[in-house]
């Protein structure tokens, strides 16, 4: 095995475990960079067809990262937001049509949704706190439900969701299903055929390990052409580079949500932190993670006054650990773990931690010593 440990030469007594919000790079990502630099620096674009074949493998790691069914199902975005807009917005709503979604999304697989209120789209949130959460969105289907659009894990909790069983229960229904993955690709394996989305979406920040800036839309074949476009360019055409051309047409290829310039020095970086998880495996990826999410959990369920707000059963599980202390406000406690230099962030009802396949168990560690310290006042 690989020592991936050497890929993160963080800060001494540092415990990063933050990966749910914004990830540090490998060591290699890093060096992606600093070589594209120097090449921007002592050759300007003379090696620009030398960074296309670079792209390409990008899209050929994000293309088996999903489980795609072809590269041309996947299109290089700015974020998950601008993806869900490519599909709020670019379907041809009636007045009355309906999109389900959970109370408990972040705001970008909210807010997106809720901005076609004008369109006369109805938003109908379903709570995922009872025994059967699936089966809870499922029944919220009416004959006016257009789409489900759900995050794959619950960015506060730290909830998984049972993608295959809702994929099928969109396609019995006639409804579209759409996925922000962002906290689960890269974390967990991801499939896209299984679960029979039709579009799927994620940052490149968070568990790919990668920079701000660079993400992936992964839009189904047979509902491309049907999404209305709203961003054009060269780059989004079917001939594109044939500059002369006078007729035109979008790209028949995901590629048409790509209107310029593609973000050459973030799929340098992008590219080089895929290549990692490629290396590693993402089945093993899985595996290491949920033996330090388990680590975590067993450890904070141990604490005096300790409340944990993230499933405990290995189906739910992802690779967040959300709880609280007693007599310890979020807030107050948030801040004295960072003051401990332990990264994490303040999310839903607690405190939010999430490691990665590579956090060594010194790190958990050294956190579960420091939380026992809090709990002593």
């Amino acid at each position: 095995m690989y020592e991936f440990h050497d890929e993160f030469p963080q800060e001494p007594g540092l415990c990063y475990l933050n990966h749910a919000a914004v990830a540090p790079w490998p060591k290699r990502s890093a060096e992606a960079v600093r070589r594209f630099c120097e090449m921007n620096v002592t050759y300007g674009a003379r090696d620009y067809p030398d960074w296309l074949k670079l792209e390409k493998t990008l899209r050929e790691r994000l293309t088996r990262l999903l489980n795609a069914p072809s590269t041309s199902d996947i299109a290089l975005v700015k974020n998950t937001s601008e993806a869900l807009s490519f599909v709020a917005f670019g379907l041809d709503w009636r007045a009355g049509d309906q999109v389900i979604i959970s109370d408990e999304e972040f705001p970008s697989n909210r807010i997106v949704w809720l901005a076609l209120a004008a369109q006369g789209v109805e938003v109908i949130e379903v709570s995922l706190k009872g025994a059967d959460p699936e089966g809870a969105l499922l029944a919220a289907f009416t004959p006016r439900t257009r789409l489900l659009a759900i995050s794959a894990v619950q960015f506060a909790s730290g909830m998984r969701l049972d993608l295959p069983r809702l994929g099928q229960g969109c396609r019995q229904h006639g409804v579209l299903f759409c996925i922000d993955a962002i906290q689960q690709l890269g974390a967990q394996p991801f499939d896209v055929q299984a679960y029979d989305c039709d579009f799927a979406m994620a940052d490149g920040h968070k568990w790919m390990l990668g920079p701000e800036g660079l993400g992936v839309f992964y839009c189904r074949r047979s509902v491309r052409p049907t999404l209305k476009l709203h961003e054009y360019g060269w780059h989004m055409l079917e001939h594109a580079g044939d500059y002369n051309r006078q007729d035109w047409q979008p790209a028949h290829s995901a590629r048409r949500f790509e209107c310029g310039s593609p973000n050459m020095l973030g799929a340098f970086a992008l590219e080089a932190s895929l290549s990692l998880l490629d290396e590693v495996g993402m089945d093993e990826v899985s595996k290491r993670l949920e033996e330090r999410v388990k680590h975590l959990t067993d450890g904070i369920r141990q604490l005096p006054g300790a409340t944990l707000h993230s499933p405990l059963s290995s189906e739910r599980r992802a690779g967040i650990v959300n709880f609280s202390l007693a007599g310890w406000d979020n807030n107050a406690l948030h801040q004295r773990l960072r003051d401990e230099q332990i990264v994490c962030i303040q999310r839903g009802r607690g405190v939010r931690l999430s490691p990665h396949f590579y956090t060594s168990e010194h790190i958990i560690e050294q956190t579960l010593a420091r939380l026992t310290q809090a709990t002593k006042g």
